[in-house]
């Protein structure tokens, strides 16, 4: 993670540990002593891939600092983004028990959430990869994302193996659907391509250059009024079969005639791994799939002492 995303990940855990924690962990207080030490090991209990040991690691560490513990030690016998097996240990801690068990459920919320994300990530990317095409179209998130952990779930799906869309609305022009329903002017363009043409110059003109443009198209009828407008990728969605693939080729014949790389092709809407592959084959540069983020199912961790 950047220093930017690291600023956010401490943000992130403070909020959780007050949400959690409040004004103190009643129960370990009155049955635990404050001089009591404790071992205890984290475990997997299904096959996956692991995203937030730095993470959990950093809540032991913010809970023993905010409540003068006596210190607790964190040893991770995994990496991030590393593939793990039921009944593995993927990290040892040890030292103030009451810290330990504070600290426990929001270190363990953190690995189960990201690790899910990067498990389900993972499971797409080995889709496309077992394909060994010789250029595989990237996997990638969207903005379907829990609020206010965004950071933290678009570094899951890149321990996953995927890669990140826009970070917000501020990094990327994403011409959307919605978009042009309330600026009916440009709507009516699509049909006649000239003023969504004047709209789209006029972003260029104002935007710096590493700010890309995207559009996304419905139908053959917009993408052949939008393929001639100077975008940096076409978003093909909710197209299937023999359209999607008419799609793909227009895209494709107007690259070819003029010996360029733009725009690229992105894929999106009702993907699932049952039609990831056949959609890889299609020869597009970036599938986009918001239930990376939005429908992972948590890696089952479990903390146990010893």
């Amino acid at each position: 993670m950047n220093k930017k995303e690291n600023m956010q990940v401490e943000r992130i855990i403070k909020l959780a540990l007050e949400e959690d924690i409040g004004s103190g962990d009643i129960t370990t207080g009155f049955l635990v002593s404050a001089r009591a030490k404790t071992k205890a090991m984290v475990l997997v209990h299904e096959p996956g891939v692991i995203c937030g040991m730095t993470i959990a690691r950093r809540v032991f560490e913010v809970v023993n600092k905010n409540h003068q513990g006596k210190g607790v030690k964190f040893i991770a016998k995994v990496k991030d983004g590393e593939r793990v097996k039921r009944g593995q240990k993927i990290a040892e801690i040890s030292g103030d028990a009451r810290v330990i068990l504070t600290a426990e459920r929001v270190a363990l919320n953190f690995l189960q959430r990201l690790s899910g994300i990067a498990a389900l990530t993972g499971s797409y990317v080995d889709v496309v990869s077992s394909l060994k095409l010789k250029h595989s179209p990237k996997i990638i998130d969207t903005r379907k994302m829990t609020p206010g952990l965004r950071y933290l779930e678009k570094y899951a799906v890149r321990c996953g193996g995927g890669h990140n869309h826009r970070m917000g609305l501020y990094d990327m022009v994403l011409v959307k659907d919605n978009h042009l329903q309330v600026i009916k002017s440009a709507f009516n363009s699509l049909e006649n391509g000239k003023e969504l043409e004047s709209l789209i110059k006029k972003v260029r003109k104002k935007m710096p250059k590493k700010i890309k443009i995207e559009v996304e198209v419905e139908n053959i009828s917009q993408l052949k009024q939008v393929i001639k407008l100077d975008v940096d990728i076409i978003m093909l969605d909710n197209m299937r079969g023999e359209i999607l693939r008419k799609a793909v080729e227009m895209i494709h014949q107007k690259r070819n005639k003029e010996s360029v790389l733009l725009p690229l092709i992105e894929v999106s809407g009702g993907i699932n791994l049952e039609n990831i592959k056949q959609l890889a084959l299609l020869g597009i540069e970036r599938i986009s799939i918001g239930k990376l983020t939005s429908e992972p199912k948590a890696l089952d961790i479990s903390m146990e002492i010893k």
